[in-house]
């Protein structure tokens, strides 16, 4: 089975029950402290109605690098606020103080694997050898301790860029064959391709064109949710919208703007929702002004959804100002500017 973030958590819990575990690595992860431990019963009895909100909105708050007069989640993610800012926004390596914390947390992270792993030659493999937020980073308690077991084995398919080949019956890794009795995938997924954008899904918009079509110079859209041409489409975190670790926090406050706008519509009398042209060239020029170019740091990471397994479409297509920046220019936009913009299709929708 793979490493990635799905494989830090069900390798320890596979080993404890199989009678040999092989695990497959492609690139060693970034394992950090979770420092895991029993809720506090007190604790949770004093928590007030919209505790759940206070929290999300602190964390994603902290991890934006806006003001907060008190950190209340303190854990992996808010130890290095500053580095994932920087890296997922794109404005990484702009000050020599971002460069030396990003391998002072590499070296305290590689350090812990030779602290925990018993067999040097093993803790070598499962040493991240990349700059901090090539890949998304793990944290666990559990994983790098389950290779002390006799039980465990690692094969690093490293040379081999990979598996080579499944068989009936074995993985093939190189010129070496693994016969298994079960395969577990932990790997391999895509992120943020929806069948709308990988064409699995095809779209097509008023007068027979396909959304890959007008997306063929890049995406166009009104903040990252519709474009026009294609009316009633509206995605979740499209191309074009900021990105942060809590994704179904960005999913929440996106699909609160939508029922917002429908709802908005829906008063007006309007058959369908709809920019026009100019408030959406407005937007991809607003993406384009604000954005900072990863491209450098992305090309010294080894492949993974950060950077578009190695192709680097990823770098450009998001809001680098962030999610709460993002949420503040909506809660205005739907204040000031929402029937200025979709006007021209709620008229022509009740003419």
């Amino acid at each position: 089975m793979g490493t990635g973030a799905t494989g830090l958590q069900v390798i320890p819990e596979v080993a404890k029950y199989a009678k040999e575990l092989v695990v497959f690595q492609r690139t060693p992860s970034t394992v950090d402290v979770r420092d895991n431990r029993p809720t506090d019963p007190d604790w949770a009895a004093s928590l007030e109605p919209g505790w759940q909100r206070e929290l999300m909105d602190n964390f994603l708050h902290a991890l934006s690098g806006e003001p907060v007069e008190k950190l209340l989640v303190t854990d992996g993610w808010t130890k290095t606020p500053n580095l994932q800012r920087e890296i997922i926004s794109g404005s990484f390596g702009e000050t020599t103080d971002t460069e030396l914390e990003d391998a002072a947390t590499m070296n305290r992270i590689r350090a812990r694997v030779d602290e925990v792993v018993d067999d040097p030659e093993m803790a070598a493999r499962l040493k991240p050898w990349y700059r901090y937020m090539c890949k998304r980073p793990g944290f666990s308690d559990t994983y790098l301790p389950t290779f002390n077991r006799p039980n465990v084995r690692l094969v690093d398919t490293a040379d081999s860029h990979g598996i080579t080949a499944l068989t009936e019956t074995a993985v093939v890794v190189g010129d070496d064959e693994y016969e298994l009795d079960c395969l577990i995938f932990a790997t391999g997924f895509e992120v943020g391709v929806s069948g709308v954008v990988s064409g699995t899904l095809p779209v097509t918009g008023r007068g027979g064109q396909s959304l890959l079509g007008a997306w063929a110079n890049g995406p166009r859209t009104l903040h990252s949710f519709y474009t026009h041409g294609f009316p009633n489409l509206m995605h979740l975190s499209g191309p074009q919208a900021p990105n942060s670790v809590n994704f179904v926090h960005i999913l929440q406050e996106n699909a609160s703007h939508v029922a917002a706008v429908i709802a908005s519509a829906e008063r007006d009398g309007a058959a369908w929702i709809e920019p026009t042209i100019e408030a959406q060239e407005a937007w991809n020029d607003e993406v384009i002004r604000t954005a900072h170019d990863a491209s450098a740091f992305q090309h010294e990471c080894t492949p993974g959804y950060y950077n578009g397994e190695g192709s680097f479409s990823v770098t450009g297509r998001m809001y680098s100002p962030g999610p709460v920046a993002f949420a503040r220019l909506l809660e205005q936009w739907r204040e000031t500017r929402m029937h200025e913009v979709l006007v021209p299709a709620f008229v022509e929708a009740t003419a």
